[in-house]
């Protein structure tokens, strides 16, 4: 690409090609040449928006958190209506069928990445750590909605949610599981 040319949303041009270049060559085929080849741009794009390569890959981190999050809000909007199983298998389908065990690995093969992630992130393993939140909060929702029982430990269902599922999805190179095996797990931790 020209240099001197404008480039809208170089954030997300580079981020979207971080993702395809993750989920297609994992951790350890990430770099800031193959970001950039992928995002069919110059290598000095990457550099011009952030400090150095684990400076941008902390903001797509971050970006993907706040996704995340935006997901979150709509998994609470949903408390009380539809089903708590159905709900539940939606968020970690999506979740987990999307970068996000790709993400959680390149987190931990990168120490400089994790540093530069604790200060907004200081406990557990981004994503996942978020994740955990914001099923423990859709489920305390839901316990006041009489839909999940008074006295069910949520903290522990939240972790065990996205513990589990994620232990599912965790090879990326193997086959995913379908939708209907990740609702029969969910139906068979949350408690009806």
């Amino acid at each position: 690409m020209p240099t001197g040319v404008a480039m809208r949303d170089a954030r997300e041009l580079l981020f979207d090609a971080a993702e395809r270049v993750l989920l297609r060559e994992g951790p350890e085929g990430l770099t800031s040449r193959a970001v950039t080849t992928e995002a069919g741009c110059a290598k000095g794009l990457l550099h011009k928006h952030f400090t150095d390569f684990d400076g941008f890959l902390a903001e797509l981190v971050l970006d993907r958190i706040r996704r995340l999050y935006a997901q979150g809000d709509v998994l609470l909007a949903a408390a009380g209506q539809g089903s708590v199983v159905e709900n539940l298998t939606d968020l970690l389908t999506d979740l987990f069928g999307s970068v996000a065990v790709a993400i959680v690995s390149l987190t931990i093969s990168r120490d400089g990445l994790r540093a530069r992630l604790r200060k907004d992130v200081p406990n557990g393993v981004p994503i996942l750590s978020e994740a955990g939140q914001v099923i423990r909060d859709y489920l305390a929702a839901e316990q006041t909605y009489g839909r999940i029982p008074a006295g069910t430990g949520t903290d522990v269902l939240g972790l065990t949610l996205i513990g589990s599922t994620h232990l599912l999805f965790a090879d990326r190179t193997g086959v995913r599981p379908a939708v209907d095996q990740v609702r029969a797990f969910v139906r068979s931790v949350v408690p009806a």
